[in-house]
């Protein structure tokens, strides 16, 4: 079983940053793909941010491009994802999330491994 725990989300005003961290447990070894996915009020929960472990490559929704980076630290078992720039629009409740198989990588119902989300809210 993968645990998943999500921290560093907060209030911050807008074109402010945060950083948010997914700490992975352990057994997680078997783990290839981890992602980031949101879910504001009202809205369906979508991707974020997504990261292959075999080799680092990243995939990014096209809303958070260039302002968003997703990373990883091996040595503590941890995902990351520094946010930039921040808009109102970047509100919502942050998951992270973990599969060991391929598939289309920002797909929520592909990732059967989620953390109980982090809220981030952007004020104007």
């Amino acid at each position: 079983q993968v645990q998943l725990v999500e921290s560093g989300g907060g209030s911050v005003q807008a074109g402010g940053s945060l950083r948010l961290s997914c700490a992975a447990s352990r057994s997680s070894y078997n783990i290839n793909y981890m992602a980031w996915f949101r879910q504001a009020p009202g809205k369906e929960r979508e991707g974020v941010a997504a990261l292959y472990g075999g080799t680092g490559g990243t995939v990014y929704a096209d809303s958070v491009k260039g302002r968003f980076t997703i990373s990883q630290d091996n040595a503590k078992n941890t995902l990351n994802l520094r946010m930039n720039s921040l808009t109102p629009e970047d509100t919502a409740m942050y998951y992270c999330a973990a599969r060991s198989h391929v598939g289309p990588w920002l797909d929520d119902k592909t990732y059967p491994y989620w953390g109980q989300g982090t809220r981030v809210t952007v004020s104007s």
